[in-house]
């Protein structure tokens, strides 16, 4: 089947980081765990070198590829959410397992991939015909580490 999907680089992690992701998001599991069939540079025979998952429906692969690529801003996992409970919950899910915030909706795994936790509300005040709204729901989210919705509905009103 021709198609595209997201192909990650772990060092070593690649099962743990599916299943952590698999446990966090609704629509997400692991459905494959590749071994080695033989010895290789970083590796023996019978390690785990490629994990199928999916999140949130998305079809992934990880691979433990070794030290040589780390995880950057550069690739990022934006997570589109309904309100502020969901937004909490996968922000403290990511966060509170060894994450770490940043600024504008975004945080690192602990295993460095980068994701956007991102609040419909706050596309939709981005979006705004309105343009004096807009920039003021892109001025408060600039301040912002975790998206506040409340926050972000406040300033695109004025």
């Amino acid at each position: 089947m021709a198609g595209i999907q997201p192909f990650l680089w772990f060092d070593g992690q690649a099962e743990e980081a599916a299943r952590f992701y698999a446990s966090v998001f609704p629509d997400s599991r692991v459905t494959a765990i590749n071994r080695a069939p033989l010895d290789y540079p970083a590796g023996r025979a019978g390690d785990v070198i490629t994990v199928e998952f999916t999140v949130l429906g998305i079809a992934c692969v990880a691979l433990n590829g070794g030290p040589a690529f780390k995880p950057t801003e550069a690739f990022s996992f934006m997570v589109r959410t309904e309100d502020q409970a969901e937004t909490d919950r996968y922000w403290s899910a990511i966060i509170d397992a060894g994450g770490e915030e940043s600024a504008c909706g975004w945080c690192k795994d602990r295993f460095g991939v980068s994701w956007q936790i991102t609040p419909n509300a706050l596309l939709a005040a981005m979006a705004d015909p309105d343009r004096a709204a807009a920039a003021r729901a892109m001025r408060a989210m600039m301040g912002m580490r975790k998206i506040d919705v409340a926050a972000i509905e406040a300033a695109r009103r004025g």
